[in-house]
């Protein structure tokens, strides 16, 4: 699969779940929340752990193949904001980031007054990024940091 179509799909699939509210499943290990998506022999596999501080893993299968992946781990970083309103500017902030057809850095949107930043270095087949969300008077209050890219045999 070309580095275009991965990117493609990857896109489609976050934003059909995740951002979009869809694609739960059953919990895959205990106490895990498990997002998916299918297009035909691809699946998106979305797992993570915990709330207001949590761990994930994100994965793209071709049938038993496994062909790119991302791990990830975001938290809060001040009272200025919870878990709930991280939640809504993050998802706020992804679904207009898909909207341009891309999943990656070098985006900034604002929700209520809260800036959501997004840097990477990378593309879809190697990459490193942060995304965080800063309060109107320039306190970072929530940060994920993430990486990933293709998996080879």
């Amino acid at each position: 699969m070309d580095s275009g179509a991965l990117e493609a799909f990857v896109v489609r699939a976050k934003a059909a779940t995740y951002a979009g509210g869809g694609g739960k499943i059953p919990a895959v290990r205990v106490s895990s929340h498990d997002l998916e998506y299918r297009e035909g022999d691809l699946i998106y596999r979305d797992s993570y752990f915990g709330g207001t501080d949590f761990l994930g893993q994100e994965t793209v299968h071709l049938g038993d193949r496994p062909l790119w992946g991302m791990n990830y781990y975001g938290y809060i970083l001040s009272d200025d904001i919870d878990a709930g309103v991280a939640g809504r500017v993050v998802t706020a902030s992804l679904s207009a980031l898909y909207r341009e057809g891309r999943f990656l850095g070098g985006f900034r949107h604002t929700v209520d007054g809260l800036t959501y930043t997004d840097e990477t270095t990378g593309d879809v087949t190697r990459f490193l990024g942060v995304e965080h969300i800063t309060t109107a008077s320039g306190i970072r209050a929530y940060e994920l940091r993430y990486h990933g890219g293709r998996v080879l045999d």
